[in-house]
């Protein structure tokens, strides 16, 4: 299991992509590894978590042992982000069925407002060392 908080995000959704590429640009210290939930990693980190029916199309945030979807995934993910980003964790005040409701939204239309990639994003050579 990773040591470093780790996003399992849909590496064929050209906004999942956009979000990694945004995390990467604004974690300059590093924090955050990533991996798709095609890809081998991501699914065994998955494996075994008795995911509902449709969970697996979310962002995970994978953090000392405990997995977190959708909107707490993103809140948690904020939070270790820096000024001013981390004050996004604010969020966390409004009931999840609130904060979920809007994510699922989202999740359900990001095909077709941002579009969707035949393969997996691959990772930079830069990039190579945050991706598992």
């Amino acid at each position: 299991m990773p040591h470093s908080p780790t996003i399992i995000f849909d590496g064929v959704c050209n906004l999942c992509n956009s979000s990694v590429d945004w995390i990467i640009r604004h974690d300059k210290k590093g924090i955050f590894k990533f991996t798709a939930n095609q890809h081998e990693t991501g699914s065994k980190l998955l494996e075994g978590q008795h995911l509902p029916d449709g969970e697996a199309d979310t962002i995970f945030l994978y953090e000392d042992g405990k997995l977190f979807t959708r909107s707490t995934a993103v809140l948690r993910i904020a939070r270790k982000l820096p000024f001013p980003w981390f004050l996004g964790f604010g969020g966390m005040i409004f009931p999840r069925f609130f904060r979920d409701w809007i994510y699922k939204w989202v999740a359900k239309n990001r095909y077709k407002w941002f579009g969707k990639k035949n393969t997996c994003r691959i990772p930079t050579p830069e990039e190579r060392a945050r991706f598992i």
